[in-house]
């Protein structure tokens, strides 16, 4: 699929309704090298990324927190994006960066996806959702779960937002 990168953000919605078909190999590892390939303060690339796509695995990940994890259940296809805060100060930044090639990866090549927020949100049992997936995924203690992506074929049509519905009062020119 061809397009710009401009109609590509103005067609990219979130979509948590996803078709049970699978992601193809060749598109699976078209958004990881994408993921691979987001810059990262000065390249010290401190994220890493675990591919799932074992049903019962992401059953258990859409549990992880009580509000917006739910979808993660029907995606065929989720990628955890999560990072080691020793190798960089801002991981964070980082790691949100790569989630956001995996999203536009993921867009161009006909897919939809949504961001789970996994990063200093609770389980609803008193812990922390991050801890959850640690647990299920098997991520060494020493890294940080951000977030978790859901992507798969849309089973649901959204059109992307108007461009009269961007709030352009949040631009400031020469200052604030």
């Amino acid at each position: 699929m061809d397009q710009s990168f401009m109609q590509l953000i103005r067609d990219r919605r979130s979509a948590r309704a996803f078709e049970t078909r699978p992601v193809e190999r060749e598109k699976l590892s078209l958004i990881v090298e994408a993921a691979l390939r987001s810059p990262s303060s000065r390249s010290l690339n401190p994220w890493q990324f675990v591919v799932v796509q074992d049903g019962k695995t992401l059953e258990a990940l859409s549990s992880v927190k009580p509000h917006g994890g739910g979808f993660l259940a029907k995606a065929p296809l989720a990628i955890a994006v999560v990072a080691d805060p020793e190798r960089c100060d801002v991981w964070v930044e980082d790691t949100a960066i790569a989630a956001t090639y995996i999203q536009l990866a993921a867009e161009s090549l006909g897919l939809k996806s949504c961001w789970c927020q996994i990063r200093l949100r609770d389980d609803g049992k008193g812990g922390m959702a991050a801890h959850r997936v640690r647990e299920i995924l098997a991520i060494p203690e020493a890294l940080e779960v951000a977030s978790v992506i859901g992507i798969g074929y849309p089973a649901e049509e959204k059109q992307g937002h108007l461009q009269s519905e961007l709030d352009y009062g949040k631009v400031h020119d020469e200052g604030f």
